[in-house]
């Protein structure tokens, strides 16, 4: 595996190696000295023609606790700006000696096109494509799942999937490339996926993805939920009117305070509430309900350093197949 460029394609071995590569990761940061000397002499570029704060930031420093060099490319200020064309700007990165290139782009299927073309002879992983995938945001938040089912099982979550385990994804699934990413790989691990959005927020075709689709959130949460996901609305790519006011939206598809309550009167002690961030409080999430213990927000931001550290690891290093080793890592306890 060459390219990490949706979930869709990820197989459960591969998916389960960078997880468990992650965990590994993850005992880096809690060192006195957090790198490794992984990548040291790989160059790694951040090339982001959308705007973005965590995704950039995690992926800048995951290259930097591998002992990468980091290039940070921007379309704002660039020739970008002037007219370079994609193909222009990948063959630049590939005169520069670029071994992978981490790829935010507002078109989906970009990253493909890059990794397909010819252009650059490098890793290609996808930051977000359009309204088509999100594979890290997918694979760090199933990361942060994992480990709160091995805790509620008091077992080891290394190579262990998500069987059994109940997903609800609340909200702006048209315009959600997470909502995508998080479905299949989902799927992939072993989860119960159910979609709820009204259905101007479905997209077309909905119906064929390997998931229950609910416009009801509050039956949705009676029948029980171990996870709840909620998505962002992207306004910014709304241009038509998908629902009649933001008030009724946050009443009937928003996790308000009289949702949260609710977990506990259903006695979902244990059910935990995501966001994939940035968050429009008082529209899809109350600020009582992201703040709350049950929200694992601030950890999927955490745990974003560690999986993108083992999808860049393993890819540059060539240890990603399909059969996952027991330990792909030199060794993260070596403090050298």
């Amino acid at each position: 595996m060459r390219h990490l460029l949706s979930t869709e394609q990820l197989s459960r071995e591969n998916a389960i190696q960078i997880l468990d590569t992650a965990h590994e990761m993850a005992a880096v940061g809690e060192r006195e000295v957090k790198k490794l000397p992984a990548l040291r002499g790989r160059t790694v570029v951040n090339l982001f023609f959308e705007d973005s704060t965590r995704t950039r930031i995690s992926f800048e420093a995951a290259a930097k606790r591998l002992s990468a060099d980091v290039i940070n490319f921007s379309a704002k200020g660039s020739s970008v700006s002037k007219g370079e064309s994609l193909k222009d700007t990948a063959q630049t990165l590939e005169a520069m000696g670029a071994d992978a290139v981490v790829i935010r782009h507002w078109a989906s299927g970009a990253p493909a096109r890059l990794a397909n073309s010819g252009w650059i002879d490098a890793a290609v992983i996808n930051a977000g494509d359009g309204t088509h995938a999100h594979p890290t945001q997918a694979l760090l938040d199933a990361f942060t799942m994992r480990a709160h089912w091995a805790k509620l099982g008091g077992t080891s979550s290394i190579g262990a999937d998500l069987t059994g385990m109940r997903v609800m994804i609340v909200g702006d699934v048209l315009h959600s490339r997470v909502a995508r990413s998080n479905v299949w790989l989902l799927r992939t691990l072993g989860a119960h996926v159910t979609l709820v959005a009204p259905p101007t927020l479905l997209p077309v075709g909905v119906e064929h993805w390997p998931c229950e689709i609910s416009y009801d959130l509050d039956a949705t949460l009676e029948a029980g939920v171990d996870v709840v996901m909620m998505l962002r609305v992207q306004a910014e790519r709304m241009n038509a009117s998908f629902f009649p006011s933001t008030r009724e939206y946050a009443r009937r598809w928003g996790f308000d305070d009289a949702r949260l309550a609710r977990l506990d009167a259903l006695n979902l002690k244990d059910t935990i509430i995501m966001h994939p961030g940035p968050m429009n409080r008082g529209l899809e999430i109350s600020s009582a309900a992201a703040d709350s213990p049950r929200s694992t927000v601030l950890a999927q931001v955490r745990n974003g350093v560690s999986v993108r550290m083992a999808t860049l690891y393993l890819l540059l290093s060539g240890a990603m197949r399909e059969t996952a080793p027991s330990s792909t890592l030199p060794s993260v306890k070596d403090p050298s």
